[in-house]
């Protein structure tokens, strides 16, 4: 047995996405793959729970900046360990990030075989989708393959791409050779592919030898080599991250690993897995996931449904109740400081919306009221011209950096937990129902040296009250070197 038989596979995260398509519950500054959208876990947690076991390594993630630290924390939380983080400077499309994690995990095992999976896809059968890898597998060791993975579709979907087959599968699960790819079709095209039963739903996961995928860019998109080979040699260590050279990464084309090399390979094969998938490109998609009630409506959260047929209503804010009343066909999604309604049937022109909101200036395009941080996250209570109330929750041993305001001062009143304040040369514990003052320009750091929690209400008042007006000294998550959030 050679030792690539031996290798074991290495999960290969996508973990950058902005999902506008599920807005507002999804938006740039905390994507879909890291919200509870369809059970206890996140997208992304669930993506790497299913590729665990003895087939697999520990997953290798590719992600931005503002994501690094939500990456680590929730693969610990499920009991992952986790693997390499590599940090792209700027989202690129797949295959720059595809072949920049060949390139790095072929450096120390040239014998390396990747599964790439996007983090924000529903696979409910886990079993299922492990027998269609090993068949995969099989395809790669042995026919030196480049394998990717296709859905047995249940209707004459417009919302996906398609791969066509060169012969109808037979139900084995076994690896068939691609005809070619075909783009999203319109209904009636897709009606006629469901009938003729060899064209599968394209789910962008792929596997595949290290080697060989290089070897498909140095033939397909060599262009591509020398940049992303460059990004990764000068690459720097941060924190147990790695940082993606940003000047050689600027010479990186935006393409995507079906047009820069799949396209044009000729040595790709294609699994069927019948076990149910889903991108949740949708709300509609979202609502296929769950158990309508006897209107076929499905409800999240606070909600009452009154004489609601097909709709899905879902209330994100614990303390907002959603009434419907004889609403037909209706998307209902309600957040703190935005509500989505739309036709269902609109429910792909949702991202529309984001680039209106983009357009007029709206903050909630992008943003929620609530800023995950390294440290924990914040949520804006009260804003006005000249003040800002903001409830802030700081992580188990966490500490905000060492830093001073321009244009505020800040009053903190500790609601839970104690909190070990910095003030000038001064260093207090400040406990449960006790509160600090710190001037405009004082040096300062908030720390939570306890095991729970720490919750603080803080409110600030000053001409300027930006998230930029922040003069970082030492930080933690280098934030200050890196200039992140």
């Amino acid at each position: 047995m050679t030792e690539r038989q031996t290798t074991k596979i290495t999960p290969v995260i996508l973990c950058g996405g902005s999902g506008t398509r599920l807005w507002p519950l999804s938006r740039k500054s905390y994507p879909k793959q890291f919200v509870q959208l369809t059970g206890e876990q996140t997208l992304f947690q669930s993506c790497a729970a299913r590729m665990q076991g003895d087939l697999f390594d520990r997953p290798l993630v590719l992600t931005n900046a503002d994501f690094r630290f939500v990456v680590s924390e929730q693969l610990i939380e499920i009991g992952i360990d986790p693997g390499p983080v590599l940090i792209e400077p700027e989202g690129r499309n797949t295959a720059p990030a595809i072949l920049a994690a060949a390139l790095h995990l072929q450096a120390s095992d040239p014998d390396a075989i990747l599964l790439v999976a996007p983090s924000d896809h529903v696979v409910p059968d886990v079993a299922g989708f492990h027998d269609a890898v090993t068949e995969g597998l099989r395809a790669v060791r042995e026919e030196g393959r480049l394998v990717t993975f296709g859905i047995t579709p249940d209707r004459p979907e417009t919302g996906y791409g398609y791969l066509e087959l060169t012969q109808t599968p037979n139900g084995s699960g076994t690896a068939i050779p691609l005809a070619c790819f075909v783009e999203k079709p319109d209904v009636e095209t897709a009606s006629q592919m469901l009938e003729k039963g060899n064209y599968l739903w394209n789910a962008g996961i792929f596997l595949f030898a290290a080697a060989d995928i290089i070897a498909a860019f140095k033939k397909h998109a060599p262009a591509l080599l020398d940049p992303v080979a460059r990004s990764i040699d000068q690459a720097e260590c941060d924190l147990g991250f790695l940082r993606l050279d940003p000047g050689t990464w600027e010479d990186v084309k935006d393409i995507s690993i079906d047009y820069a090399v799949m396209e044009k390979a000729t040595d790709l094969s294609v699994v069927p897995f019948s076990g149910g998938w889903s991108d949740l490109g949708s709300w509609e998609a979202v609502m296929r996931e769950d158990t309508p009630d006897g209107n076929g409506s499905v409800t999240s959260g606070p909600v009452t449904s009154i004489d609601c047929y097909d709709s899905l209503l879902r209330s994100e804010a614990q303390d907002l109740e959603l009434v419907g009343i004889g609403l037909e066909n209706t998307l209902v999604v309600a957040m703190p400081d935005a509500v989505l309604v739309a036709d269902m049937s609109r429910a792909q022109d949702v991202k529309k919306a984001v680039t209106a909101l983009k357009a007029k200036g709206a903050k909630q395009a992008e943003s929620f009221a609530m800023d995950h941080r390294p440290w924990g996250h914040f949520e804006t209570l009260a804003l006005s011209d000249r003040f800002q109330v903001k409830r802030i929750v700081v992580k188990p041993g966490a500490a905000l950096s060492l830093q001073s305001h321009m244009h505020r001062s800040e009053h903190w009143i500790v609601v839970e937990g104690t909190a070990r304040v910095t003030c000038d040369d001064k260093v207090s514990l400040v406990s449960e129902n006790e509160s600090v003052y710190i001037p405009l320009g004082a040096v300062h750091r908030m720390e939570n040296p306890g095991k729970v929690p720490m919750v603080l209400i803080e409110v600030q008042t000053g001409a300027y009250l930006g998230e930029d007006d922040i003069v970082r000294y030492e930080d933690l998550y280098e934030r200050k070197k890196h200039r992140d959030g």
